[in-house]
């Protein structure tokens, strides 16, 4: 039996004194309203109503259990009040900052679609670690190596020039030669690849092509990057998706293969099986992970 909506058909009766008219207030058939009510007397083993053609006029137990069951219904009613404004209170999360407003506006539109009120939060790699650490956001995207990662994201090599080979841009193509007068053609790192498992090989990987260390470039942040990049002959290390997003011509490196990967981290333990589950397609399309659709 269900307590709640045989209580609910209970007291809509009771407060119009007919099974038909209290029915209809509670928006249920009137052999509903009966079978529901009969259901409670039953369980209690007392009568609630003394019925006669015309009306329904309360017992003494129907009279003192009337309080009890309407407190029932009202606080059932909070209930699903507060259900519905806890479904409605945004989820914030702390994303990387990956230069597309259009990317993140799609996410919050496939979120909502999804039931999902959505508030991105835009921050680096360390900041949205601690961010879901300290419960300041619902949930993260945290950088991760591959073999840990939900998202895989494979990078590459970015220019403003459209580059002369149409398949993989070579790092010992930067090396500098004995003759060459021309500044060294340099290689930015945007804050979101300022971490151990991207930046070290590709550090290492510079180093045994010989390249200089001044030209693998940490940016202070995506934006002077792509700056420096759009000024000359300069790369930036950025996956497909950023590079259509910012009109940059992008190939994948000859000489390594650089990823990035990304899982949720969160406050709540079921929250990031939770957000996967509904938002796991949308959430990698805003990344630009492999298996998502990216427009060249």
């Amino acid at each position: 039996m269900d307590v709640v909506a045989a209580c609910r058909a209970f007291v809509s009766v009771s407060e119009r004194g007919s099974f038909t008219v209290g029915a209809a207030a509670a928006r249920m058939s009137q052999s509903v309203a009966s079978r529901r009510v009969a259901a409670l007397e039953k369980h209690f083993g007392e009568r609630l109503f003394e019925r006669t053609p015309r009306r329904a006029t309360l017992t003494p137990f129907g009279r003192d259990m009337l309080p009890v069951a309407r407190r029932l219904v009202l606080t059932a009613d909070d209930l699903e009040r507060g259900a519905e404004a806890a479904k409605r209170k945004p989820v914030r999360l702390a994303v990387p900052e990956l230069g597309s407003t259009g990317d993140l506006a799609r996410l919050v539109a496939d979120a909502r679609d999804a039931g999902v009120a959505l508030e991105p939060h835009v921050a680096g790699p360390a900041e949205r670690a601690s961010l879901a650490r300290s419960g300041e956001v619902r949930a993260a995207l945290v950088a991760v190596p591959s073999d840990q990662a939900v998202w895989c994201v494979p990078l590459g090599l970015a220019s403003a020039r459209a580059p002369r080979t149409r398949r993989r841009t070579y790092l010992d193509s930067l090396r500098v030669g004995r003759g060459d007068t021309a500044p060294p053609r340099r290689v930015w790192m945007q804050p979101e690849d300022d971490v151990a498992h991207v930046r070290d090989p590709l550090t290492r990987q510079c180093e045994a092509v010989g390249l200089r260390p001044a030209q693998l470039v940490l940016a202070p942040s995506l934006t002077l990057a792509v700056a420096e990049v759009l000024r000359g002959a300069d790369l930036l290390l950025c996956s497909a998706a950023q590079a259509a997003g910012l009109g940059l011509h992008w190939r994948p490196i000859g000489e390594t293969e650089p990823t990035r990967g990304y899982a949720i981290a969160a406050a709540a333990a079921g929250d990031p099986e939770r957000l996967r589950s509904r938002l796991g397609k949308a959430i990698g399309a805003c990344l630009g992970a492999e298996g998502t659709e990216v427009a060249r």
